[in-house]
């Protein structure tokens, strides 16, 4: 993950926004964390992880793929929404977790325990 940690380095892109990003590379291939498990870990919310998520620049690379939501639900990927609530990528989503490994239900939630061993 280095390479991606010095991009993230290098960006021009709010403290916040970095520190969410760096975190994110260290979430291990086949796991997934939570915007709430984050934001407890940088003392924030759960909506500004999700926005700092949204903004990363540097997806697939920078994984903000491995968030997911409290309960499971894979929640947007992208920053793009439709209608319904889901993330109208969210296929891309699912595809780039199940290649790692994630286990997704036939409801669309993800099974398992979440990763939350931050440094």
């Amino acid at each position: 993950m280095e390479p991606q940690l010095e991009r993230i380095a290098q960006s021009s892109r709010t403290p916040f926004e970095k520190k969410v990003w760096r975190l994110l590379c260290q979430i291990p291939p086949g796991h997934v964390s939570t915007y709430g498990i984050i934001s407890v870990h940088l003392g924030s919310s759960p909506r500004a992880v999700g926005n700092a998520l949204r903004r990363n620049p540097f997806a697939p690379q920078v994984p903000c793929h491995r968030v997911v939501a409290t309960g499971g639900a894979l929640g947007g990927f992208k920053g793009h929404w439709s209608k319904n609530g889901e993330g109208i990528t969210i296929e891309e989503k699912k595809r780039l977790l199940r290649k790692e490994g994630v286990r997704i239900d036939a409801s669309g939630k993800v099974l398992g325990t979440p990763w939350a061993a931050f440094t």
